[in-house]
């Protein structure tokens, strides 16, 4: 009986000491692997009603690649993103953007134009809330997880794990506007839907707004 009691208590022990397993903050939604790609088809649209052209439509792709590390004015170290653009798959890239991104405690940040917007929260749960213009002088844009851990298909490309963040949801009679993106695992950002529309009042036709659609083509390393 004392050597059954003494064999328990040592297991006790030994699961009271064993350290808790280290937290999963699912950082690789970011993408941020240095020589990481990512190739879109890219529709961008302006509806202007007084414009000669009222509803001017853009195809292009753009490629995003995560470069070298650098240091910011913050002492936060980062690395560089650079984008590129063109007209057609047979054509060559041009650099459009280099532009910067890190993490920053919890906070997945890119670094656009010298505006910095906060993109991905960690770990994701449907409770987080935030506000992606936090850090520049933008009006606030809320923030919050519509979907997590999700398969998601786009192109043809099936992706096994996919988070989507709602960025504006607002229907009215007389405009629209409806913004989110969603990430891959491993891979970044896949799909971006950037909606606003301006009808006015008794219009069925859009009279002016902008749409802007990233959709995923490929990804790889160079």
């Amino acid at each position: 009986m004392r050597s059954t009691i003494l064999f328990l208590a040592i297991i006790l022990v030994g699961s009271a000491c064993k350290p808790d397993p280290k937290p999963n903050y699912h950082f690789d939604y970011f993408g941020m692997n240095e020589g990481r790609y990512v190739i879109y088809d890219v529709l961008d649209i302006i509806h202007d009603d007084d414009a000669l052209i009222h509803h001017d439509t853009s195809r292009y792709q753009l490629k995003t690649v995560w470069g070298e590390l650098y240091t910011d004015n913050e002492g936060r170290e980062g690395k560089i993103f650079r984008r590129y653009i063109r007209s057609q798959s047979s054509d060559p890239w041009f650099l459009q953007d280099v532009w910067y991104g890190l993490i920053d405690g919890i906070r997945g940040e890119i670094i656009e134009e010298n505006q910095r917007r906060v993109k991905l929260v960690f770990s994701p749960t449907i409770e987080k809330e935030w506000d992606a213009n936090a850090y520049n002088t933008e009006n606030e844009l809320a923030c919050y997880y519509m979907d997590i851990h999700e398969p998601y298909s786009i192109s043809g490309s099936l992706f096994d794990s996919t988070v989507t963040v709602e960025q504006d949801d607002f229907p009215s009679s007389i405009d629209t506007s409806r913004k989110y993106e969603v990430w891959a695992k491993d891979i970044g950002l896949v799909y971006r839907h950037d909606r606003y529309t301006y009808y006015g009042f008794a219009q069925t036709e859009v009279k002016f707004g902008t749409e802007v659609y990233y959709s995923f083509v490929s990804s790889g390393f160079e």
